[in-house]
C-alpha cells in the first residue's frame, strides 16, 4: 500500500476528470474453485485497488462527484470470521490509511444508488469482468446481468485508462520489484533446461520462486517445447538435448504490480545453427523495437519497423523473397510473427484490458487494423513518458498456417514455402522485456536477464 496522499491524489484527479453523477467501484469477491470453500487465491479489482488501495474482499466505493462526497462500503468481521481468520483491522482504521473517513456497511450502498436512479442522477461503473459483479450491478442498478456491459461508462473508464496508463516513480519501483522476482526466476529455469527435465518441474519451480519472494504468478506460466502455440499451458512434455524451451512468464508483486518476460532457452546449452539463426533475428527485431521507444513515435511504427527486420533477416535466410516493404504492407511476415510487438504492463499484466482493449492501445487517431496479424497489436498510439510496455517480438512455424497459406499460395510471391517446409516442426523464439517511456526514451526495467544468445547458453551450462 502506498502512502494515503497517493491514493487521495489520484481520486481528485477522477473529480476533475468525470463531469458528474456517482463513480461506482465494485471490488472483487471470492470466487470458488469447486465448493464456496474452496477459493483461488484472492486478487482485488485493479482500478479499485489503484485508487483505494484495500486488497480484501466484500467492497464497493462510491465517489459523489457533485458532492465531493468518497465513501467505502463493506462490513467489519464477525465471531464466525475471527475463527476462521483471525482479528481483522476494522474498516474504520483501514479507510483512514487511504484518506476516506467515511465508511458504511455494505448494506447501504444499495439505497443510495438507488436514490441517485430515482433523482435521474448519472452513476458510472467500469465494464465487468467477472459474472457475478454483473450480477451485482443487475440488482444495485436494475439493469440486466447480460446487458450490463452496455451501460457501462466510456467516459469514466477513459479517466482511469488515462491515469493508470502513466506510471508514477513508485509504481515503477514496483515493478521492478516484480521483475526482480521474474529475473531469479529465469536464472533457475536457465539451469534447470536439461535433458530429462520435465516443463513442470520447471513451472512449479519458478512458482515457488515467485511466492517466496512475497507475491505470486502474474498469469499461469508458458514453460513449452511447442513455443509455436502461442499460449500453451500444457506442461507435460520430458525436455531432449536440441530442444528449444520458450518461458513466457512473469511475478507479480504484493502490491499488484506485475512482471512479463519471455526467453527461449537451448535446452542442453547449445543452439543449432539454424535455431541460432532465427534466435538472432528475433533478438534484432527486439533490439530495433527498444532503440526506437521515445515519447510522441506510435508504437505501430514501431511494430511495423521490427516486422520489416524480420523479413530482412529471413530473405538472408532463403525463407522470404522480394521487396521487404510491400511484404510488410501485405502482411506475408504474418505468417512468422501473428501477434503483436507488446502491451500495456502495470496492475494487470496486459494493463486495464477489462476497461477495453482498445480504449487502452488505440485512440481516435490511431484505428484497429483488420489485417491478419497487425489486428492483433494491442498497443498501436503515440507513446507518452511514464508508459510501461512489454517488447516482445517472435518468430513461430505453425505447421497448420503453413499448410493453409500454403495451399492458398497466400503471399507466395514473397513467401519461399519449399523452404520453410524445412522448418517445420522447428517450434518458436520469442524474446520479451518490459520497458519504461522516459522523457528522452526509454529504459529496459529490472536487473539484466540473459538474452543475448552466448548469455543464455551460458546460464544452461554453468549450473
Amino acid at each position: 500500500m502506498f502512502d494515503k496522499k497517493i491514493y487521495q491524489q489520484r481520486r481528485a484527479k477522477l473529480l476533475r476528470q468525470v463531469k458528474s453523477g456517482l463513480l461506482l467501484f465494485l471490488g472483487n469477491n471470492e470466487s470458488p474453485m469447486n465448493y464456496p470453500a474452496n477459493t483461488y487465491h484472492y486478487r482485488q479489482d485493479s482500478s479499485f485497488l489503484y485508487f483505494f488501495g484495500l486488497s480484501f474482499p466484500g467492497l464497493a466505493a462510491v465517489i459523489d462527484l457533485d458532492e465531493g462526497r468518497q465513501t467505502v462500503f463493506g462490513n467489519d468481521v464477525d465471531m464466525e470470521d475471527i475463527i476462521w481468520m483471525g482479528p481483522q483491522p476494522s474498516l474504520k482504521s483501514r479507510c483512514q490509511k487511504i484518506g476516506i473517513g467515511d465508511s458504511r456497511p455494505l448494506a447501504d450502498l444499495s439505497p443510495l444508488l438507488q436514490e441517485a436512479v430515482r433523482q435521474g442522477r448519472k452513476v458510472h461503473f467500469l465494464p465487468p469482468y467477472r459474472g457475478e459483479n454483473a450480477l451485482w450491478l443487475e440488482k444495485l442498478l436494475g439493469i440486466r446481468g447480460d446487458a450490463v456491459k452496455d451501460y457501462a461508462s466510456a467516459e469514466f473508464a477513459k479517466a482511469v485508462i488515462a491515469q493508470r496508463s502513466l506510471k508514477s516513480k513508485e509504481e515503477i519501483q514496483e515493478i521492478e520489484a516484480a521483475l526482480a522476482v521474474s529475473a531469479a526466476m529465469y536464472r533457475e529455469a536457465m539451469a534447470m533446461a536439461q535433458p530429462g527435465i520435465t516443463e513442470r518441474e520447471i513451472a512449479g519451480f519458478i512458482e515457488g520462486i515467485a511466492l517466496a519472494g512475497g507475491g505470486r504468478m502474474a498469469f499461469p506460466a508458458i514453460v513449452t517445447v511447442h513455443g509455436e502455440t502461442l499460449h500453451n499451458h500444457f506442461h507435460g512434455n520430458r525436455l531432449e538435448e536440441g530442444d528449444l524451451l520458450l518461458v513466457d512468464s512473469g511475478a507479480e508483486a504484493e502490491s499488484g504490480y506485475s512482471s512479463d518476460i519471455t526467453r527461449t532457452i537451448p535446452v542442453g546449452g547449445r543452439f543449432d545453427p539454424g535455431q541460432k539463426a532465427v534466435y538472432e533475428t528475433v533478438l534484432d527485431m527486439q533490439r530495433t523495437a527498444l532503440s526506437m521507444l521515445r515519447p510522441g513515435i506510435s508504437y505501430r511504427r514501431i511494430h511495423l519497423r521490427a516486422c520489416a527486420v524480420l523479413v530482412e533477416r529471413l530473405k538472408d535466410m532463403g525463407l522470404m523473397r522480394g521487396d521487404t516493404d510491400a511484404a510488410v504492407e501485405a502482411g506475408a511476415h504474418a505468417l512468422f510473427f501473428p501477434h503483436g510487438l507488446g502491451h500495456m504492463m502495470g496492475l494487470d499484466v496486459h494493463d486495464m484490458e477489462d476497461l477495453g482493449e482498445t480504449w487502452v492501445g488505440y485512440d481516435d487517431k490511431t484505428r484497429r487494423s483488420q489485417q491478419f496479424g497487425l489486428a492483433y497489436l494491442r498497443m498501436a498510439k503515440k507513446l507518452e513518458p511514464g508508459h510501461v510496455l512489454t517488447v516482445e517480438p517472435g518468430i513461430y512455424f505453425i505447421p497448420a498456417l503453413i499448410d493453409q497459406w500454403r495451399a492458398e499460395k497466400r503471399h507466395a510471391d514473397f513467401v519461399r514455402y519449399d523452404k520453410v517446409e524445412k522448418f517445420r516442426g522447428f517450434g518458436g523464439i520469442r524474446i520479451e522485456d518490459d520497458a519504461l517511456v522516459t522523457v528522452r526514451g526509454h529504459r529496459v526495467l529490472g536487473p539484466p536477464i540473459p538474452k543475448e544468445s552466448a548469455e543464455v547458453e551460458a546460464a544452461v551450462r554453468h549450473r
